[in-house]
């Protein structure tokens, strides 16, 4: 499934691999060997977190469809 929701992705040193976040659902976070992976692994991630709100009944954020500011 495609999402619209802002990713981040950017290089960790103290893993060793290439992150992949989505702040507006928190705590979904994927890695890979390489950026294409990593974005590949970050949409699997979506899935089981949408997969899991759903199962407890949690809300799930619209997506904000614009650039987040971070502080």
């Amino acid at each position: 499934m495609t999402y619209k929701y802002e990713i981040i992705l950017y290089w960790s040193n103290a893993d060793g691999a290439f992150v992949a976040e989505v702040p507006e659902l928190p705590g979904c976070m994927a890695h890979g060997d390489t950026q294409e992976a990593a974005l590949g692994n970050i949409n699997q991630a979506m899935d089981l977190w949408m997969d899991t709100a759903r199962e407890f009944g949690d809300p799930i954020p619209e997506p904000k469809g614009e650039r987040l500011m971070l502080a």
